[in-house]
């Protein structure tokens, strides 16, 4: 006994076998399948040249050890050298660049450009000349 259901699901592979020529059961013919087509390009024989190992890049300043920062003077710094000052981001060096010019150092916490507490982190890597 067949169940609907099997014939339901096979009925539509068994249409596309049949409309493709595919035979069954025992006077069933085997073909041999088409040879793949040629490339219409040569494949290349030889492997592509390794890319050349990248360089290091040197470390940003505010990875590096503070001994071997240099000094920023905060009158003529960029924002790239005042942004990589340890607690100096981008909201704080718009703020130094707006407050300039600077008398001295000192000058960064009297205009409240600085807390006293960020002020002491950097202070011995800032200059005003």
């Amino acid at each position: 006994m067949r169940s609907p259901r099997l014939a339901a699901i096979l009925a539509p592979g068994l249409a596309i076998c049949l409309a493709l020529g595919v035979s069954f059961g025992a006077n069933a013919q085997t073909t041999t399948p088409a040879a793949p087509a040629k490339p219409a390009t040569p494949m290349a024989t030889t492997a592509p040249a390794p890319a050349p190992a990248p360089t290091p890049a040197p470390a940003p300043m505010a990875k590096m050890p503070m001994a071997t920062m240099k000094m920023v003077n905060i009158n003529t710094a960029t924002p790239a050298e005042l942004d990589a000052l340890p607690q100096i981001g981008k909201a704080r060096t718009k703020a130094i660049i707006a407050g300039r010019p600077y008398a001295s150092t000192q000058d960064l916490v009297t205009k409240k450009v600085l807390s006293q507490g960020v002020f002491n982190k950097i202070k011995d890597k800032i200059s005003v000349n």
